[in-house]
């Protein structure tokens, strides 16, 4: 596993929804959340990077969200979320979205090995849609200390 440590600071602006993964169903709370975002994108006219954005937070806690091009103006109804990293490890995943779990679950195992501590929040930013599973791109972001 191809880990990068980065320690330059990342800020991400957010727009979406969040929510509490009730019996931690993270992936069905976050697809929930996209489903009631992307209406509201689209009625709105919001222009955005197309990059559907997850934030694994303590307390089971989930936003997805999106990228807008421009900064929001006025009431959309959707939650904005900054997040801000000093320090953290960065791993691509390309390979279908079933083995994201294993593969965060790898990353973090790998950031202990390396005496790195894993902290919240946890991003996932998934890539453009494709329909070869093998094809599919997320980028896997995890806070260290």
């Amino acid at each position: 596993m191809n880990i990068e440590i980065i320690n330059r600071k990342l800020k991400l602006e957010i727009s979406g929804f969040s929510g509490v993964a009730a019996n931690k169903n993270y992936a069905g709370t976050a697809f929930a959340l996209m489903d009631k975002m992307w209406p509201v994108i689209k009625l709105k006219g919001l222009k955005h990077k197309g990059l559907n954005i997850w934030v694994y937070e303590a307390n089971e806690k989930v936003f997805a969200g999106v990228e807008l091009e421009d900064p929001v103006t006025s009431d959309t109804g959707l939650e904005q979320k900054t997040v801000l990293l000093a320090k953290y490890a960065y791993y691509k995943h390309i390979g279908p979205y079933s083995r994201l779990k294993q593969k965060g679950d790898n990353m973090h195992n790998e950031l202990r090995k390396m005496g790195l501590k894993p902290v919240l929040p946890y991003i996932e930013i998934y890539g453009h849609w494709t329909s070869d599973e093998t094809k599919l791109e997320t980028e896997l972001i995890m806070a260290v200390d």
